[in-house]
This record gives structure tokens, sequence and C-alpha cells, in this order.
């Protein structure tokens, strides 16, 4: 399943970036974010940051262990979870054009085990909808976070 969402952020690409990667903080930002705790802090670079975040989903609370595999500063940063058979790719990232930022998010998930496999035909179309909803949903909280704190 492949979902991309993205959206326009009145300010400059430094302040996006800025909220973007202060993962420490996302849970004041996402609304979908209740509780963060960062188990893994590189000196210098993002890659390597591991977190344990915990969020509201469908109805459900499901905590996943994400780190940062890639990054390019001020441009995108990719992040990857393994959970019940699946490998999550995310990648956020930022394009400024005249002071507005698009802000772009990418969800990857593949099937690494047969039920994964066959439980991802049977529902794809169902959670592809869903997926890309919560996914527009974080974007939007983090629209209203940047342009409202950083006025």
């Amino acid at each position: 399943m492949n979902v991309s969402v993205d959206i326009n952020i009145s300010k400059p690409a430094v302040e996006v970036w800025a909220a973007i990667t202060d993962i420490e903080n996302c849970q004041d930002m996402v609304s979908s974010i209740i509780d963060l705790e960062v188990l893994d802090k590189p000196e210098k670079d993002l890659v390597g940051l591991k977190w344990k975040e915990t969020r509201k989903m469908f109805g459900k609370e499901a905590t996943e262990t994400m780190w940062i595999t890639e990054a390019v500063d001020s441009q995108y940063y990719c992040t990857r979870a393994e959970n019940h058979g699946a490998i999550y790719i995310t990648k956020l990232s930022l394009a400024e054009s005249d002071g507005v930022t698009t802000l772009n998010m990418t969800f990857s998930a593949e099937a690494e085990t047969l039920g994964m496999k066959i439980m991802s035909a049977i529902m794809g179309l169902i959670l592809k909808r869903s997926m890309k909803q919560a996914l527009q949903t974080d974007l939007e909280d983090i629209k209203r976070f940047v342009e409202k704190s950083h006025s």
C-alpha cells in the first residue's frame, strides 16, 4: 500500500523543518499522538533517532517503535517501523516557493508474512482510504501548529 498527501503551509521551509524534526515535542503538534518517548538520540544528525510513539488511530491506541533511516537537512527524512508482519516507511519532504512550503507525506506498507499479505489484499482499499485521511489530518495539524506558533 502506498499513500501520498500534501499540504501548503504559509511559512518558509526552515520553520516547517524545525517543527517536523522536533520529534520529542510532536505530541504537542499532532493530535493523534498521545505519548512519545525518545529511545535513542544521535548527537548531530537525525539519522538513527529512535522513538516509541503511541497514537490513537481508527478508534484504538497503537504503539510503534520508529526510527529515522535517511535525512537531507531541510529537504526530507524517512522513518521506518516494523510490526505485525509488515514494514512501514514514511517520508516527509518539503518544497518552498514564494514563502509557501508544500509539505508532502508519503506512507508505504509492505507485508512480510503470508498472513499480512492476505489481509492486505482483502482490506487494501479500505485501509488505503482510512490511512490517507489519517495522514491528511496529521498534515493539517502540522500546518495549524506552524502557522499559529511561528507567526
